[in-house]
């Protein structure tokens, strides 16, 4: 079965198929993960509680945030399993993947914090690392990443005053 824009555009062929459907099964598994951690994470009462620090951000600003990195992460990620010399990458891009997935239950399901923290220092030297060695391989996928890297600098501030002020 082919999609209409696929079939109106003979460019497109079974290569160029098996790109599409490898980046939607991306798209949907890093999309479909976030969402689902984050909704069965979800901050509570908990949360509420806690001491926050003057630069904590309002709680609707994460989500279209993350869309917009998890859009970045599955495209740097199917960009990757589309070059196969990027052996070293693709263990980086799945470990941010996991430490990622790790974080919010730690932090809100788990209420700890401190492993929060922990979990995220992991992440934040993950992604310094993956950006320091794609740029010298493919320079798009260290670019995508440093908007991602921003916030999870600036979520490791947060969690790191999140800690000193409970």
């Amino acid at each position: 079965m082919k999609l209409a824009w696929l079939s109106a555009n003979p460019n497109l062929g079974p290569i160029k198929m098996r790109h599409v459907t490898t980046f939607l099964l991306f798209l949907i598994g890093v999309m479909g993960g976030g969402i689902s951690i984050g909704v069965l994470t979800a901050p509570g009462d908990w949360y509420a509680a806690l001491q926050k620090p003057f630069f904590n951000p309002p709680n609707w600003i994460f989500g279209p945030v993350w869309t917009l990195l998890y859009l970045a992460i599955a495209y740097v990620g199917w960009r990757l399993w589309q070059q196969q010399e990027q052996t070293g990458l693709r263990r980086l891009w799945s470990l941010q993947m996991g430490l990622n997935f790790l974080w919010s239950p730690a932090f809100f399901a788990a209420q700890m914090p401190v492993l929060a923290l922990v979990i995220i220092l992991l992440l934040l030297g993950a992604l310094l690392l993956f950006v320091r060695r794609a740029w010298q391989s493919d320079r798009i996928l260290a670019v995508l990443f440093m908007p991602y890297v921003a916030w999870v600098g600036f979520a490791t501030a947060l969690n790191t005053a999140i800690v000193l002020l409970n």
